[in-house]
Parts: C-alpha cells; sequence; structure tokens
C-alpha cells in the first residue's frame, strides 16, 4: 500500500469522532477541478515523502486512547487491491474507519461493507448522471457508479453523498438533477470549490460561487433529503 500523506488530526472529516486522516496515491478518475494533484498525477506523486505502513501502524498505536476514527482517502482509495485487508488491521486495533471514494468500485466497497471493516462512507457525486460521460470521456462507467449508490442508499452503514459546485461544471440545474438522481439518501452536502493547485492549472483562475448562490441551491435540493448541507 504506497501511502501519500497522514494528517495527525482532524476534528471534520470524520462526523462525531476525532479521527487521523491516511492519504493513498493514485486515482482511477482525473477531475480537471480536482486540488490533490499531488495525490492524483504520477508526476506529483512521486514527489511525495510517504510515509511506510510501519511508521502509520506504529503511530496508531500510540494514539488509541486519543483518537476514534480513521478516514481513509485520496487520490481513490478502492483502486488499491490490498484495501480489504489494511483496513482490517486498522480496525483490529479498535479504530472505526470512514472511506472517502468516489463510488467506481462498487463491488469493493459492497466487500468492506459486509466484512463490516468500515463504519462510514462519503461517495462524491461528481456530475448529474448525464455528465460523466462529457466530462470524463468514456473513462467512467456509469452503472458503477449506480450500483454504489444503490449499495448506500440500501442504509447497511452510515454514509454521505457529497458535491464540489465547480463553477463552468455545474450550475444549480445540475445540482437539482443529482439531488432527484440521490433522492431519499440519508444526507448530502454541498461543497464549495477551492481553486488551488488543481490537476488543470485553468481551474486555478475560477472563482468559487458565493455563498448566497450556494445556500440557494441549498434550499432547492433539502426536500429530496433527511439532511442536507453546505461545507
Amino acid at each position: 500500500m504506497q501511502i501519500c500523506g497522514l494528517q495527525k488530526l482532524t476534528l471534520i472529516d470524520f462526523p462525531g469522532r476525532l479521527a487521523a486522516t491516511v492519504f493513498l496515491c493514485g486515482c482511477n478518475f482525473r477531475c480537471p477541478w480536482c486540488y490533490s494533484r499531488e495525490l492524483v498525477l504520477p508526476e506529483e506523486i512521486k514527489k511525495q515523502p510517504g510515509i511506510s505502513e510501519k511508521e502509520l501502524f506504529s503511530f496508531l498505536k500510540e494514539r488509541k486512547r486519543l483518537l476514534g476514527g480513521v478516514v481513509i482517502c485520496g487520490g481513490e482509495p478502492t483502486i488499491n487491491k490490498e484495501l480489504p485487508g489494511f483496513v482490517k488491521k486498522i480496525k483490529k486495533l479498535g479504530y472505526l474507519v470512514k472511506l472517502d471514494t468516489n463510488g467506481s468500485d462498487p463491488k469493493m466497497i459492497k466487500k468492506l461493507i459486509e466484512d463490516k471493516s468500515i463504519d462510514y462512507v462519503a461517495m462524491d457525486v461528481k456530475l448529474p448522471k448525464n455528465k460523466y460521460p462529457k466530462i470524463f470521456k468514456g473513462g467512467v462507467k456509469i452503472e458503477n457508479i449506480e450500483k454504489s449508490i444503490k449499495i448506500l442508499k440500501e442504509g447497511k452503514i452510515d454514509y454521505e453523498f457529497r458535491t464540489t459546485v465547480v463553477p463552468t461544471i455545474l450550475d444549480k440545474e445540475d445540482i437539482i438533477k443529482i439531488a432527484r438522481w440521490l433522492s431519499s439518501a440519508q444526507k448530502y452536502y454541498l461543497q464549495n470549490f477551492r481553486p488551488e493547485k488543481t490537476v488543470d492549472p485553468k481551474f486555478e483562475k475560477i472563482k468559487p460561487y458565493p455563498d448566497k448562490y450556494l445556500l440557494e441551491i441549498q434550499k432547492a435540493v433539502s426536500p429530496f433529503f433527511e439532511v442536507c448541507g453546505l461545507r
């Protein structure tokens, strides 16, 4: 398992838990607006010092009394075949585990849930269904995204869906389409776009939507969900 980084404490990434965040290298998507290019682009990954599994587990053993959870994110964690064994080792230490994913591997998500290896899933829904092929040029199987959505909506694990609202890519009508697609889900969060160190540098020149516009969108889609918030 190639680990690009470790955030030793986060108060916001695992709801209700003090947690550490583990950043795994590599991603099967190339969202041009992504602001984690150091975890996505091979030439940037090479520059990361990273940490070994030995170092990570030594840290987690030391912090067991202080931390309640571990967030596994990327990049895209589910591209790693070693992920189930890696997560089980974390669980054996007594931690709750949250997985951040783009939903591209429903089989992996289902396995982790059935094995009780994870306790919370946050799935990024990037676009309305019809826009996935346009943005990713056939590099994403929309049926896999739909399967992952269905698995989470079965309610066998605590979960949330979230969308980064990127100007020039998404507008209010797009978010409404996503909301209808995800309708009746437990939780849905809108995240404002951050124009920094993006995969495509052109997006660093794009201004985020004003908060007022995001609140307008939130009001429009809230009826579709039990919880709908802004981040």
